[in-house]
């Protein structure tokens, strides 16, 4: 019978560890999986701990003893999201003390017994690359193989838990502790920069797919995207993979309408060059040939923005909300003028569903395959010890996706 060569490396592994009775203890010391890629576990692991706003520290902490269902990841790397600024900035979920970091991925060194595949089916062995979506709560309506239910918004994240006595609970660290219960994918198959591009760009499939959900969004659509921040961008390169060839990025930074255009924009309007909604509508219409987009995405988080946009809209078009993560205050339109005269189909779009993250890795595999430079958002890195710079640099808005790469 043939033997490939990690199944090999797996035997040897557990040999050894059954053998050495160093290190190996508790619950997985005979059954299950255990060991590291590349040397011996720590036993502690550093861990960037928000303790109040706008400061973090590196604390050490003991690695937790690997449960049957558990897994011990070596972090590789974890994009900075706009959902950890705000932390960094307000604090607005309460949650300091925490350990934040939820764009993350990293390489499996120790598993449970009981674990055999991911989320999806795959199967998962020490060295696999993998990230987390979700972790489940004692939902009946959810179920590990069931990738369709419900946005991520009713269940906990990696990266935005409270404190607790395994301390290991961001991406924001050199090891994390993924619990039994937790959603798990393997993503060995893709390189470094574009698993940490996983999540976010969930976030712009799902937004894809609520709007498509208005029967609009078609190949010679005409598209607004409102916004060239890294979500904005991202969902420039989703419609771009999708063949939506018409696409009109509108933004007030001329690099980022530049990269927007290397993403798949085939047009940009700086909004500072037009004074007055009025004048600025027209060259968006304008770069649509005098037509008015079928369908706009609004990725501000920006309240006078959101009032903007609905005049981009042609009748009967359609928009994708998709820039409030959390609140960022009041918008105010006219419902008569930009809504309901307009049959406008309107969307809200709010993180993902896991079934997103499937898609997600397939979108990342082909916008490399037709060409779109999509890892070359990120644009910033930093060291675990350098990580209040890191944040400092995404609130300056001096790059577009920041990240945190361990050597």
């Amino acid at each position: 019978m043939a033997v490939n060569e990690r199944d090999v490396e797996l035997i040897v592994k557990q040999i050894l560890n059954q053998m050495g009775g160093s290190g190996v203890t508790g619950s997985y010391s005979q059954a299950s999986y255990s060991g590291a890629s590349s040397g011996t576990v720590p036993k502690t692991a550093h861990v960037a701990v928000l303790v109040e706003k706008e400061r973090f520290e590196v604390k050490e902490y003991p690695i937790p003893e690997v449960g049957d269902d558990d897994i011990l990841v070596k972090v590789e790397g974890c994009g900075v999201c706009g959902t950890d600024a705000h932390e960094f900035k307000r604090d607005p979920f309460g949650l300091i003390p925490v350990a934040l970091g939820h764009e993350g991925t990293g390489e499996i060194v120790k598993m449970g017994k009981n674990v055999k595949k991911d989320s999806a089916g795959k199967d998962l062995h020490i060295g696999d690359k993998v990230v987390t979506c979700m972790i489940f709560k004692d939902d009946p309506d959810i179920t590990m193989f069931d990738m369709n239910k419900q946005n991520v918004g009713d269940a906990d994240v990696y990266g935005l838990l409270p404190d607790d006595d395994y301390h290991l609970n961001g991406w924001f660290s050199d090891y994390i502790f993924i619990r039994g219960g937790s959603t798990v994918f393997n993503v060995s198959d893709l390189d470094l920069d574009s698993r940490i591009l996983i999540e976010p760009s969930a976030v712009l499939v799902h937004a894809v797919e609520r709007a498509k959900t208005t029967g609009i969004l078609r190949f010679n659509s005409r598209v607004a995207v409102q916004g060239c921040g890294p979500i904005g961008l991202l969902c420039i390169a989703v419609l771009r993979t999708m063949g939506i060839e018409n696409i009109t990025a509108v933004d007030g930074n001329p690099k980022r309408l530049e990269f927007a255009k290397r993403l798949g924009a085939s047009h940009t309007v700086n909004f500072n060059d037009h004074q007055g909604i009025e004048a600025l509508t027209k060259a968006v219409a304008d770069s649509f040939g005098g037509h008015l987009a079928d369908f706009a995405f609004q990725c501000t988080g920006n309240p006078h923005a959101h009032a903007n946009i609905y005049k981009f809209i042609r009748n009967g078009g359609g928009l994708c909300e998709l820039g409030f993560f959390v609140n960022g205050g009041d918008a105010t339109i006219n419902p008569h003028f930009d809504l309901c005269s307009k049959e406008i189909n309107l969307v809200g779009s709010w993180v993902y569903t896991l079934r997103d993250y499937g898609t997600t890795f397939d979108f990342l595999k082909r916008a490399k395959g037709i060409g779109l430079p999509i890892t070359e958002l990120i644009t910033h890195k930093f060291a675990l010890n350098d990580i209040n710079e890191a944040l400092k640099t995404n609130l300056s808005m001096q790059g577009l996706k920041i990240a945190v790469v361990n050597k």
